[in-house]
Formats: structure tokens, C-alpha cells, sequence
């Protein structure tokens, strides 16, 4: 008998226990993120993540192969996508213009994680236009190809959109990442970059619950 007793209690305290266990798995807004108002523009059939990264910084630089290898994994309703920012820095921009150069001339995927070595392990001093055009041509790619596309007029315009949506999001540095262009994830609320990419898991499911509610 009082093992029966000792059941039913422990299947009572269950029936509270468990949604409570749920509920603080459930992200919060003002801990794990914050909601970004108005809204950045984003696909409707998919959940983007993007992230906002410089190759200027040394965090983007560490987080990159972290988050390179969660992207290739991500499942087929989600999408990731990378902005980066300048904040106004001439150095920073031509960073951003590097970026958006390589993604033209299809050599992005080649030298991606080279120009964070070049810049943080091997100190290449990308200080001039030329010196970034010169070390491209240096890795096997076309410089004529890079250099074209790096002094496109183009290239500012999405240099500054970058920077508009970075101030629209209202990130307070870098890396950050958004989620639905409507929620930003605390990194605060991390205690490493594996732990960032598991909030912002959660956050993707979130964002897939509320899309299947309405």
C-alpha cells in the first residue's frame, strides 16, 4: 500500500514538475533575446539567422569556424545569411566591401576563413585598397576580377545597408545574430559561442511554433 501511495505522489509531482522544466527551457525576451522594432526585412518561407561579423574583430574571428560548421547543419525550413558591419570604421568598411567583393566573384568560399587568418594570426595589414586586391591575387584568385568588383559602385551602396540594418537591429557589437529579423540574442545570456548557437536554436523553434499557430 505504501508503495502504491508513494506511485501516485510521485505521478502527481511530475504532472507540475515537467511543464515547469518546459517553461524555463523556453527563451525569454529581455534574457535570451530582444525584440527588434520595426522588424528587418525577412524571408516568409524561411527562418533566417543572420549574423552581423566584421573581419576586423577577433570574436567573429574565433566564432567563425563554430558557427560555419552549425550553418552546414541547419535544417532545410531555416536559412543563415552574414551582414557585415563597418560602425562607421574606413577600415572596417573596406572590410565589408572585402566581403561583398569575394561573394561577387564567387571566391568567398575559398578565402572566407583566409582573410580572418591573414588578418588576426598572420597580421597582413590590409591598410589600402591595393594591399587588399594584392593579397587576393596572392591566394589563386583573379585580382583584375576582385578589383573590379571591389571598386564597383555597388559595393558602398551595400556597405551602407549593412550598416543600416545593423543600426536597425540595434546590436551593441559583434558577432551578433538575428533571428526572423525579429529578434535579437542576447549574448550576454551565453556563457560561450556553442551556448549562443544553442539559444538561438531555441529561438528558431520558437519562431517555428509561433509560424505553425496561425
Amino acid at each position: 500500500m505504501k508503495q502504491l501511495v508513494n506511485l501516485l505522489f510521485a505521478t502527481l509531482m511530475s504532472a507540475f514538475v515537467l511543464p515547469a522544466v518546459a517553461f524555463a527551457a523556453e527563451p525569454q525576451v529581455g534574457k535570451e533575446f530582444k525584440m527588434i522594432s520595426p522588424a528587418l526585412a525577412s524571408p516568409k518561407d524561411k527562418i533566417e539567422v543572420v549574423e552581423f561579423f566584421s573581419y576586423g574583430c577577433n570574436h567573429c574571428s574565433d566564432f567563425h569556424p563554430i558557427i560555419s560548421q552549425w550553418a552546414a547543419k541547419l535544417p532545410k525550413d531555416v536559412s543563415f545569411r552574414r551582414i557585415p558591419v563597418s560602425f562607421n570604421r574606413p577600415e572596417w568598411a573596406r572590410l565589408s566591401k572585402t566581403y561583398y567583393a569575394l561573394e561577387a566573384t564567387g571566391d568567398l568560399a575559398k578565402l572566407d576563413a583566409a582573410v580572418f587568418i591573414a588578418i588576426h594570426e598572420q597580421r597582413v595589414p590590409f591598410k589600402s585598397d591595393e594591399a587588399v586586391i594584392a593579397w587576393v591575387g596572392s591566394k589563386g584568385a583573379d585580382a583584375k576580377k576582385f578589383g573590379e568588383a571591389f571598386s564597383g559602385f555597388s559595393m558602398q551602396a551595400k556597405v551602407q545597408r549593412a550598416d543600416q540594418d545593423a543600426s536597425a537591429a540595434r546590436i551593441g557589437g559583434v558577432p551578433s545574430l538575428a533571428v526572423d529579423g525579429r529578434y535579437l540574442i542576447n549574448n550576454e545570456a551565453a556563457s560561450s559561442y556553442e551556448d549562443l548557437l544553442r539559444i538561438t536554436d531555441s529561438v528558431v523553434a520558437k519562431v517555428r511554433q509561433e509560424r505553425k499557430g496561425k
